[in-house]
């Protein structure tokens, strides 16, 4: 029988993870990728410069609105690419393109304690102007491999942003 509704009751507790995803954006015309410089007030890396992205929520889920029924199991194809679609243009209120490249992922613990599993993306800019979401972040730049050098980054994104870069430029 398919789940009724999302519940933790029969979870395992030393399984639960959030479940991060990030994308470094590439815009080609310039060949430069997009950081975000992170509010001060945030519980990870405060005031550093990141990429967009964002956690996957039960709302995501709506079980009254899988894509499909894979015998009793709901499931909800494309989750990360709407996750990250939906992230960019609030965080950062431009579009990208849906098809994303891999870069790598990460397991961490963040200072509250709770682990999380981020998985990173690399996906082309598509349209639209860098309008920052309120209260999440004060700052952005467009860089290349040099120039992110010289942004007080959280650790792995200069590195990604150099990755993004080689994968895209042709």
């Amino acid at each position: 029988m398919p789940a009724k509704e999302i519940s933790l009751d029969n979870a395992k507790q030393d399984k639960l993870f959030y479940f991060v995803a990030n994308v470094v954006v590439y815009r080609e015309s310039d060949g430069r990728c997009l950081i975000l410089k992170r509010d001060p007030r945030e519980k990870v890396h405060p005031g550093k410069y990141a990429v967009p992205g964002g956690k996957l929520e039960w709302s995501n889920l709506d079980l009254r609105k899988p894509t499909r029924m894979n015998g009793e199991v709901f499931d909800f194809e494309d989750a990360v690419e709407g996750l990250l679609a939906r992230e960019v243009h609030e965080e950062a209120g431009i579009t990208i393109h849906p098809a994303l490249q891999y870069i790598n992922s990460i397991a961490f613990v963040r200072p509250d304690g709770i682990p999380v599993i981020m998985v990173k993306f690399a996906a082309k800019y598509n349209s639209g102007s860098v309008i920052l979401e309120e209260g999440g972040f004060t700052d952005y730049a467009w860089v290349n491999a040099e120039e992110v050098k010289k942004y007080d980054c959280i650790l792995g994104v200069k590195e990604e942003v150099k990755k993004t870069i080689t994968l895209f430029f042709t």
